[in-house]
């Protein structure tokens, strides 16, 4: 079974730091595109970071770039995303998607159209 299992989220102040993980099985991460994606009530998916093993590229959206690093194992078959510099604005349910022998800007046009994602996991960011 293909499966992505995320973990890490919790309620945090402002200014502080969480690091979601990504989990995957039944599949590697050797030839993979890995992205986070965010969505809060009311508010579309936003794709927000990606990694690919496929062609060694990763993708910040602007409104994390300096505060998020994205970052895998593949030895664990884990992708990490190290958010820091929290803001209120970065609540939301935190998603991982996968997509074989893509690359980032594949993986985050086409989004809507991809079926492995994890369940989620809810940051907040409070004042």
């Amino acid at each position: 079974e293909v499966q992505l299992v995320e973990s890490g989220g919790g309620l945090v102040q402002a200014g502080g730091s969480l690091r979601l993980s990504c989990a995957a099985s039944g599949f590697t991460f050797d030839d993979y595109a890995i992205g986070w994606f965010r969505q809060a009530p009311g508010k579309e998916r936003e794709g927000i970071s990606c990694i690919s093993s496929s062609d060694n590229s990763t993708y910040y959206a602007d409104s994390v770039k300096g505060r998020f690093t994205i970052s895998s194992d593949n030895a664990k078959n884990t992708v990490y995303l190290q958010m820091n510099s929290l803001k209120p604005e970065d609540t939301a349910v935190y998603y991982c998607a996968a997509a074989q022998s893509s690359s980032c800007p594949w993986l985050l046009a086409r989004y809507r159209y991809l079926e492995v994602w994890g369940q989620g996991t809810l940051v907040t960011v409070s004042s």
